[in-house]
């Protein structure tokens, strides 16, 4: 089998492209292949080695929760998107016909800020800079159906100690500083890493498995819940409230869309179809 992974000397791309390997070739692309240390590094002006790939991973993509979100910032969120995910497209539309899969990264934020409603893969998708962002990545994924069996997955906060969000918010916890983020009333999906890399090799595995999932963990806990889960897993208070006009004023509107909103998410789709997560609950994740 050959894979093609973009985005995969990431915080999901790398650890993913290690468990690939068993199954055969693992084609990383990159700006900088030599700084690849799992599987084979390609730029990403050799993009149509994807067309001839049996599947093909598409992880890239300008991290959204890095800083204020300024006009350019903005533009390379939605740049960055959207430019990979037609790269990948249009390589597999100009291959040959084949039998391939194509396995695209999105994100809850496609549901924008809406309160305690409870939110499956039916709901439609909501107002905001990351709804609009999302939506237009989901589109540009879906140009593949026609040569592609195309997956799908919305993810909420991944969870690992080595990266992403967990490891940015263990520090005020471990020296006696944590606690939730503004009022921590708002819904926080969230997933384990491990469960994230399984799931995707269950859509390589099943061809029933098509189209939008939420990759997220069967409970969603609210902010100021798992800030309190968070404590315990380190032994640490979680008293602290970071005040939501500080993070406004730091952060601006990025603060409200990702920090101080959140959604009610529920993977009913991949659950329903047979998937099972390795850590179901928040506490279990954390011990992990």
């Amino acid at each position: 089998m050959k894979i093609v992974v973009a985005g995969g000397t990431g915080f999901l791309g790398q650890p993913l492209a290690g468990r690939l390997l068993k199954r055969g070739e693992v084609l990383v692309l990159s700006r900088n292949p030599a700084k690849v240390r799992v599987g084979r590094g390609i730029p990403w002006s050799a993009v149509d080695e994807a067309g001839s790939a049996d599947v093909v991973i598409n992880l890239a993509g300008e991290n959204v929760g890095a800083g204020r979100w300024t006009a350019e910032r903005k533009q390379k969120i939605l740049g960055s998107r959207h430019d990979a995910t037609t790269a990948l497209v249009d390589a597999m539309r100009r291959a040959p016909a084949k039998s391939r899969t194509f396995i695209s990264a999105s994100a809850v934020g496609f549901y924008g800020l809406r309160g305690d409603e409870i939110l499956d893969e039916s709901a439609a998708t909501g107002s905001g800079f990351l709804a609009e962002a999302v939506r237009r990545w989901e589109e540009a994924a879906r140009g593949a159906e026609s040569v592609a069996r195309v997956v799908i997955f919305r993810f909420g906060v991944v969870l690992a100690k080595d990266g992403g969000a967990l490891k940015k918010m263990m520090l005020p916890f471990r020296l006696g500083m944590g606690g939730p983020i503004g009022s921590g009333g708002q819904w926080m999906p969230w997933v384990d890493r491990d469960d994230v890399l399984r799931a995707i090799e269950w859509a390589i595995d099943r061809p029933e498995v098509r189209g939008i999932y939420n990759i997220t963990a069967p409970e969603p806990v609210r902010n100021r819940d798992f800030a309190r889960a968070l404590g315990r897993a380190l032994h640490r208070p979680a008293l602290m409230p970071v005040p939501a006009f500080a993070l406004r004023l730091v952060f601006g509107a990025m603060a409200d869309e990702v920090l101080l909103g959140g959604q009610r998410v529920v993977p009913s789709r991949a659950t329903k179809e047979g998937f099972a997560f390795a850590y179901p609950t928040l506490e279990a994740s954390l011990r992990h």
